[in-house]
């Protein structure tokens, strides 16, 4: 039994945890982007059928689905005045707390103009009749935020642009003080209401939210309406993400070029040299040719010894001259001497004719 019991605890556990919503994060209450794909992050449902709150794929904001809610005159699920078929989340939002709430809608470009409310948002009190204390709803062409009911004052709207996504995020103090209570809208990224006080409270009745369409029953043509992404959050951040400013690139300085101006050379006209042709005047080359050595006997003295050599030009004398004189050889030696230069001296003035230039 005592196992039994343990399993059926465990069981309970687990159904608790698949049933509750998924927090992205520590400061998310709540989620119901219908990423579920069905519509179970809600409470309940007050619709006529399960085709008129439909989580379509077609038509999204983020992520892969999104609620189209349809309304035909006289769906009436409640037996309450005009028609509706919304979803509800029981949020009990206690006295003096804040949240940020975001979503996005969208009015198709066939969505319905008519004098008649038409209430796409609402926080309503735990009371059963009468207007919400906080309200969005369209009237005509145009979108309107009401605070404080149906007597309650209407501090923002809007042209109705239809066939594109409005997106919201909506800042309340939850108080019936309306010294106390306020409220803070951003409108498609911009600041469009900045801090309003007021009622956003009946007393001491909690509030809850449903998303649909809940429209005056004198409306005929059928409309539809569509919703995405509503997360209920007490961090401004979780909704409104902060944006980065991006560091910016530095813009290189461009270069200036640098443009060289050539500078124009200036032509070198080459004079032409005239040349003057040199006339080269032959010179007379010199003979190299070294006259030959006249050696000059020496001719024996009265110590001097004979050398035994004999003169071609004494020959009928004696050998080595030894029968001549001191006195008496002078002379010989003398004429032998002029004798070779008279031939030195005719070779010389022969070999000049030779080699002198002819004229």
């Amino acid at each position: 039994m005592k196992g039994l019991r343990l399993t059926a605890s465990l069981r309970l556990a687990a159904l608790v945890l698949l049933s509750a919503p998924a927090l992205a994060s520590a400061e998310i209450v709540w989620k119901g982007d219908f990423e579920t794909g069905n519509t179970s992050q809600f409470t309940r449902s007050q619709s006529v059928a399960n085709s008129r709150l439909q989580v379509v794929t077609d038509v999204v904001r983020e992520g892969r689905y999104a609620l189209k809610a349809t309304v035909r005159q006289g769906d009436d699920p409640i037996g309450a005045s005009g028609n509706r078929n919304e979803l509800l989340y029981i949020s009990e939002e206690k006295a003096g707390s804040t949240y940020f709430y975001k979503w996005s809608t969208m009015f198709p470009s066939n969505y319905p103009i008519s004098d008649g409310w038409q209430v796409f948002t609402q926080w309503h009190q735990e009371g059963c009749c009468g207007s919400p204390p906080l309200e969005f709803f369209v009237r005509g062409q145009t979108i309107h935020m009401r605070v404080g009911g149906a007597d309650g004052p209407i501090p923002w709207t809007t042209p109705l642009a239809r066939g594109t996504w409005h997106d919201f995020v909506l800042q309340v103090k939850w108080s019936s003080n309306p010294k106390v209570g306020f409220v803070q809208l951003w409108h498609n990224g911009k600041l469009v209401l900045p801090k309003t006080m007021g009622a956003t409270q009946f007393g001491s009745e909690m509030n809850y939210m449903k998303l649909g369409l809940y429209r005056e029953d004198t409306i005929r043509p059928e409309a539809s309406v569509y919703h995405d992404g509503f997360t209920m959050a007490t961090s401004q951040d979780d909704v409104i993400p902060p944006v980065t400013t991006p560091t910016p690139t530095p813009t290189p300085t461009p270069e200036t070029p640098t443009t060289e101006t050539p500078t124009p050379e200036t032509p070198t006209t080459e004079t032409p040299t005239t040349e003057t042709p040199t006339t080269e005047t032959p010179t007379p080359e010199t003979p190299t040719t070294t006259p030959p050595v006249i050696t000059v006997p020496t001719l024996p003295g009265p110590n001097t010894p004979s050398t035994g050599v004999v003169n071609d030009d004494n020959r009928g004398g004696s050998g080595g001259g030894c029968s001549a004189s001191g006195a008496g050889g002078t002379p010989f030696l003398a004429a032998t001497g002029l004798l070779a230069l008279a031939t030195l001296l005719g070779r010389r003035r022969r070999y000049a004719r030779a080699h002198a230039p002819r004229r």
